[in-house]
């Protein structure tokens, strides 16, 4: 989800308009969010040492228990199951969803969700800075011997957002062989500048003032995590590659992006991904239920950052000044009428303006006034259409009020996330075996935006929701976990940490199997 870092900057005078960036500048910080003293600093590192220790111990507990059904021959059968009747098929299909389920449940499995998930909260990181979080991931991986690279999603825009970046891992499991398929599945790391309000969390709140995983992107990881240990378990049974890739900066600095131009998808020479999946919970469904559909699922998004320029002066003598609120007024109205008056009523657009700023005294008519927003629409070109009416608009509405304006817009705007059809219909058998309903909702696009696109505009992908919105218990002091994302109440049911984990290696286990045998049969062409 996105949150509004807002940039690029266009100039527009009554006629004319040049573009040019302008630098982050962090808000200041509140009494309560000022620098911590060094004994505070002190006592979050022994803490986060003490939670690096605890979750390693849960991921060696997790990597060295021994159970049979991750010793049964399940895997190796299903790769070796080509050829077979339907009834045959099935039996194997069945017995993979079922040895999975089992492993994706175990104490073990459920005690290092559990640790991983909760130290991941406590420490909840911005954007591009994310040292604990890559630090957590890295730990597990090593503990789990899982090859990795680090230092993933550079930030090659330090002019916007603060931190060098740097904190992306990239890992690998199966046999790494460009003769055999690859598949990515992604968990996004960072966390939001939300004060936390959850109740009932006493033991993992947050230590971070001010910052909070109200996103849920530590479940994601956590999930992705729970994934890996389970894959490893039958890494020698895999016939192909699944690469696991951590992302940072979903929310607003594109961080896929980043990965994407830094070579994801080809992250070993010559092992290119085909496939890729997603995931994210959903407190709008019932936990356990997976919503998905095919084409776009999640929309385009821009932000926009308008300021009108006037002429101030004494509130007693307007005709001697350009009043920007009169014209930031007027423009408001004007922008509402874009959607209602200049697209087709059954095309999906939204321009909304969600803060208005000018003046700070009751007898002074400010200099400027300012507009901030955002432009969501479910695909690209109708992105671009609406944010050319936004400019025209402000353009206009600045010169019949006298105004010069300028126009900030995010360094990156989001693409539609959308879900290739034909890879859909395949991954909705894989959702529904998962799905405590046993089917994957149809849901309608949300207008929410969502970098994962950048991945899917360059690889057949599906992004799913997870719904974790029944659960929760208040009488019994269990946070209710249906608040909205972004919520400062915001409360991950941990129930669904275990579904993401299956769902993960299901998709992971027989996209390669699919692509395989996709494979074999174009082989088999070739040689008739």
């Amino acid at each position: 989800m996105r949150i509004s870092f807002i940039f690029i900057a266009c100039i527009i005078a009554a006629q004319d308009y040049c573009c040019s960036s302008l630098p982050f500048a962090r808000p200041k910080k509140s009494a309560d969010e000022q620098q911590p003293s060094e004994n505070d600093v002190d006592q979050q590192e022994k803490e986060q040492e003490q939670e690096k220790t605890a979750v390693r111990g849960a991921t060696s507990k997790v990597s060295q228990s021994k159970e049979d059904f991750a010793e049964s021959p399940t895997v190796e059968s299903f790769f070796q199951s080509s050829g077979l009747d339907s009834s045959n098929l099935e039996t194997i299909s069945v017995s993979l969803k079922d040895t999975l389920h089992q492993m994706a449940n175990t104490p073990e499995m459920h005690d290092f969700l559990q640790a991983t998930r909760r130290s991941l909260h406590r420490n909840p990181e911005l954007m591009y800075e994310l040292p604990f979080t890559s630090e957590t991931i890295s730990t597990i991986l090593d503990e789990l011997d899982i090859s990795y690279t680090s230092g993933w999603a550079k930030n090659t825009r330090q002019d916007v957002y603060p931190g060098p970046g740097g904190y992306g891992i990239v890992a690998h499991i199966g046999t790494q062989s460009e003769d055999e398929p690859c598949i990515i599945l992604r968990a996004d790391m960072d966390a939001l500048p939300i004060k936390e309000a959850t109740k009932n969390i006493e033991d993992f709140r947050s230590h971070a003032p001010g910052q909070m995983h109200a996103c849920g992107h530590d479940g994601h990881v956590t999930m992705l995590l729970g994934a890996a240990a389970l894959l490893k378990k039958v890494e020698k049974e895999i016939v192909g590659t699944v690469r696991l890739v951590f992302q940072p900066a979903e929310e607003g600095g594109a961080g896929m992006k980043r990965m994407v131009e830094e070579g994801v998808v080809s992250a070993v020479p010559n092992l290119k991904a085909e496939l890729a999946f997603g995931m994210h919970v959903w407190p709008t469904l019932p936990t356990g239920v997976i919503a998905s559909r095919p084409g776009p699922l999640m929309a385009a998004a821009e932000m926009f950052t308008i300021t009108l320029h006037g002429k101030g002066g004494h509130a007693a003598m307007p005709h001697l000044t350009i009043d920007p609120i009169v014209a930031a007024s007027s423009l408001v109205s004007n922008l509402q009428s874009i959607v209602s008056r200049t697209i087709s009523p059954l095309e999906s657009g939204v321009v909304s303006v969600t803060a208005l700023s000018a003046g700070d005294a009751f007898n002074v008519i400010p200099a400027s006034a300012t507009l901030k927003g955002t432009i969501r629409a479910l695909s690209t070109e109708m992105l671009m259409s609406l944010r050319d009416k936004v400019e025209h608009m402000a353009k206009t509405t600045a010169s019949l009020h006298g105004c010069n304006c300028t126009i900030l817009y995010s360094p990156d705007f989001y693409p539609p996330t959308v879900n290739d059809a034909d890879l859909f219909e395949w991954s909705t058998g894989v959702g529904k075996l998962v799905s405590r309903e046993g089917k994957v909702r149809d849901v309608v696009p949300t207008m929410g935006g969502e970098d994962f696109s950048f991945l899917a505009e360059v690889v057949p992908s599906t992004f799913f929701f997870i719904g974790q919105g029944s659960g929760g218990d208040e009488k019994y002091h269990i946070p209710r976990t249906d608040y909205g994302l972004h919520h400062p109440s915001f409360a991950l049911d941990e129930e669904v940490l275990p579904i993401g984990v299956e769902l993960h290696a299901n998709l992971a286990l027989r996209a390669l199997k699919k692509l395989a045998s996709e494979e074999s049969e174009e082989v088999t062409k070739a040689e008739l």
